[in-house]
């Protein structure tokens, strides 16, 4: 299995989209068997075999429920697509707690041309991280970044989602519902610092749009957030405000200094597999998170994240 895993590495790696299907079924698959092959597709598009980081753009997209998330999503997938550049979206649902199960029921809500290759979304579940991310999809993410052009996170805005995005994407988008009141439910959750695009959706409503606009605005001067746009896109027929936002995306993305935004986000990743694995104790018998921190910086920058949990797990003392 191990050379499965290699071989849709390898197609990845050489952009062969049609590799992405079975390279996110294997992702899924949690058997030892499926993992180890799991491991050897992932380091065949790390950046030590890309000769440098995987040339997606990771666009996280992340907000209420209601707040038009997955419209948003058709309207720029059109947009992404228009210009020519290939999209894969990673939907998540939250899973639920009694039964560890998932809808897996938000990219049906997600316009788009079935018959287009240049198109993939996916859904895909939080599992036991209410909100957030679980390890299958932080795997996708990195799998599907050396194929195509922009990869998308959508997920729900609860619980640890909002950082996990954070840690994942080189780009947070945070949708906001006009008239909602999420303007002050944000203040209150410290979620201003995570943003660095905020998106008021269904601005074909007008003032109330608008409103929403300038809170958010004054909340970001508030926090002395100067540099993160507010932007208003309708995605009602005729929409609107879609080019103004992927023009936001990437200027955002081309500001980044993106080996480090990478780097950091492979070592915060190794650190949230090692304790999801084995617990605080493992932390703990590396001296703490600044220690692991220490060892990791240490460790060759272009290494995927399974080497780094592996060498973790050695400095830890755990299998």
């Amino acid at each position: 299995m191990s050379s499965e895993g290699k071989d849709l590495g390898t197609r990845l790696r050489n952009r062969d989209l049609s590799a992405a299907p079975a390279a996110l079924n294997l992702i899924e698959d949690r058997s030892p068997g499926a993992r180890q092959a799991t491991a050897a597709l992932l380091a065949e598009v790390s950046p030590a075999a890309l000769g440098g980081e995987a040339p997606a753009h990771l666009v996280g997209v992340t907000g209420p429920p209601g707040a038009g998330k997955s419209s948003l999503l058709s309207v720029l997938v059109k947009e992404w697509r228009d210009a020519g550049r290939t999209v894969a979206v990673l939907a998540v649902d939250p899973s639920s707690r009694r039964s560890g199960g998932s809808l897996l029921g938000d990219r049906a809500r997600i316009d788009h041309d079935p018959t287009d290759e240049g198109v993939l979304i996916r859904s895909t579940a939080a599992g036991g991280r209410l909100g957030g991310l679980a390890a299958p999809t932080r795997q996708a993410v990195q799998a599907l970044a050396a194929a195509w052009d922009v990869v998308v996170v959508e997920t729900v805005g609860v619980g640890q989602s909002e950082t996990d995005v954070e840690e994942v994407c080189d780009t947070v988008a945070v949708v906001v519902q006009p008239g909602s009141g999420d303007t002050l439910q944000f203040l209150k959750a410290g979620i201003m610092e995570v943003p660095d695009v905020l998106v008021v959706t269904k601005a074909d409503l007008g003032e109330v749009a608008a409103r929403a606009q300038r809170d958010l605005s004054s909340a970001l001067r508030s926090l002395d957030s100067y540099g993160v746009p507010v932007l208003a896109v309708s995605s009602v027929a005729p929409a609107h405000g879609a080019d103004d936002l992927v023009k936001a995306l990437d200027e955002h993305r081309a500001a980044l200094d993106l080996p480090a935004r990478r780097l950091r986000s492979r070592r915060m990743m190794a650190l949230g597999e090692l304790v999801a694995e084995h617990g605080d104790s493992a932390l703990r018998a590396l001296g703490g998170r600044r220690a692991a921190g220490r060892r990791l910086a240490e460790c060759d920058p272009t290494a995927d994240v399974a080497t780094l949990v592996r060498a973790l797990r050695t400095e830890a003392g755990v299998r």
